[in-house]
């Protein structure tokens, strides 16, 4: 009989229930905890794991899941949390979590799931260490604008010193990291007008499955494919949702580049803006274009001016224009 292994994780314990044979297990969430859980599956064919999303907390033990040869899916907590509702379920206990999570692991479709390496795992923490770095940063330039004294203005400067030098080291960090990975793509994107050696440190560790995965995918992974919201004969307005935020403020930046200097992309965002379109919303539409094109070098190996789209991606891409 399958079974469906879901985990809810805290900082110091994991609950987990076996579905449908309602097998409950509390570990520790260490080493020691991950060697006691997979002792309590055995016997069990798990056909998959599924867990949240907890800031960290869930990384050891999917690593460690992932290694013994289970099928492990990470999801966003809010769709955990609507899975829940759908199912009328209002009370929030740990337990009543993890037979939550075993419940939609039994119905979540298959999907691929990529191994993080250790490498790659350390280039996201030192591209996400660079973003809080500059996000303080930014809040001390707000904060020194408005200072009233000289002694608070003097603290703040101290700070902004300090945190430049930071970037500096990180961003350093950063390059060496990403030059470690031997990421054939790093080189390839790179190459693209607009995509610096962090912007596309960014692309590989924070979205692996650039170049593996269909146009359709990609855009919806980033977050920049615009739903539908009709009803008979109601045509709602399009927009995007969801999507992988780090990566999407990465690629708003690279775009206004790219804007400037693909001539594709450019005559694109002219045309939107001509029939009325925000700047805004002309960018994201230029954003969806061109993370479909990089997947499309990617997925195909050819240098960025060789890209063709296939017709079909060409087709669809016109119609939600």
């Amino acid at each position: 009989m399958a079974s469906f292994l879901g985990i809810d994780v805290s900082s110091n314990s994991l609950d987990a229930l076996v579905r449908p044979q309602g097998i409950k297990i509390r570990v520790n969430n260490d080493p020691a905890g991950f060697d006691a859980l997979c002792k309590e599956l055995r016997g069990f064919s798990i056909k998959r794991v599924l867990l949240e999303a907890t800031g960290g907390y869930e990384r050891d033990v999917m690593h460690f899941l992932q290694d013994a040869g289970f099928k492990v899916i990470r999801v966003n907590p809010k769709r955990a949390r609507a899975f829940a509702d759908s199912m009328a379920i209002k009370a929030k206990t740990d337990a009543i979590d993890a037979a939550v999570l075993a419940h939609y692991a039994e119905v979540i479709p298959d999907q691929p799931t990529l191994r993080i390496s250790p490498d790659r795992a350390l280039l996201r923490e030192l591209l996400q260490q660079r973003d809080r770095l500059i996000q303080q940063r930014d809040d001390d330039r707000r904060r020194l604008k408005q200072a009233q004294s000289a002694v608070v203005a003097n603290f703040l400067k101290t700070n902004l010193q300090h945190f430049r030098s930071q970037i500096k080291l990180v961003e350093q960090a950063i390059k060496q990291q990403t030059t470690a990975l031997n990421d054939e793509r790093v080189a390839q994107l790179v190459q693209v007008k607009g995509i610096g050696l962090v912007t596309a440190g960014k692309l590989v560790a924070l979205l692996p499955e650039l170049g593996r995965v269909e146009s359709r995918e990609i855009a919806s992974l980033v977050g920049v494919a615009p739903f539908n919201h009709d009803s008979g004969k109601s045509v709602g307005k399009r927009s995007i949702s969801g999507g992988r935020f780090e990566v999407r403020r990465s690629l708003y930046m690279a775009c206004l580049v790219a804007v400037k200097h693909n001539p594709a992309l450019k005559a694109r965002y002219e045309g939107l803006r001509e029939r009325g379109k925000l700047a805004k919303v002309a960018i994201v539409a230029c954003m969806r274009v061109f993370i479909v094109q990089l997947n499309a070098m990617l997925r195909t190996g050819t240098p960025w001016r060789d890209v063709v789209l296939p017709q079909r991606e060409v087709t669809q891409i016109k119609k939600v224009a």
